[in-house]
């Protein structure tokens, strides 16, 4: 029994390390973010396009401190520019969020359209949250889901 308990304890001990890191908030004083846009999805055996309204959303989730976004770049599916969306920095304070819409009737992203969001602050805080939402409500069917953004550079500015 005294083995069994000892194990435990290591067991747990060692563990214990990998648990508390888990839920540790990496802090970052700047990125560039990628986030997936779908402007259409196909649906059915003929693959018919049905369009999608989309938002992406930016959330400060930083309690104490701003941060300012200085670009919003929205590609197409060839990797184009179509449009910044953030024609000056946007500061955003504590908690604060903001977002931009695409218009269901706007197809010029094409399937793989996405969106390149750089954000900075003077120090390092908790990263916010970029995520897109497409919703759809065409042919009697409607459709949402959520794209999260994805780190592809940390600006060690």
């Amino acid at each position: 029994m005294r083995k069994i308990i000892t194990i435990f304890i290591f067991t747990f001990l060692f563990a214990l390390p990998a648990f508390s890191a888990e839920n540790k908030t990496e802090l970052s004083s700047g990125q560039t973010v990628y986030v997936a846009i779908y402007s259409n999805v196909f649906s059915g055996p003929k693959e018919r396009p049905q369009n999608l309204a989309a938002m992406l959303s930016i959330r400060n989730t930083d309690l104490h401190n701003q941060l300012t976004v200085s670009s919003a770049e929205y590609f197409n599916n060839n990797g184009e520019v179509l449009k910044e969306y953030a024609k000056k920095p946007i500061i955003f304070a504590p908690l604060a969020s903001h977002h931009f819409s695409i218009q269901e009737r706007d197809t010029s992203g094409g399937f793989g359209a996405n969106f390149i969001i750089k954000w900075k602050s003077t120090k390092k805080i908790n990263p916010p949250i970029i995520e897109s939402v497409m919703i759809g409500a065409g042919r009697g069917q409607g459709i949402s889901f959520v794209s999260q953004g994805k780190v592809i550079d940390e600006n060690t500015k």
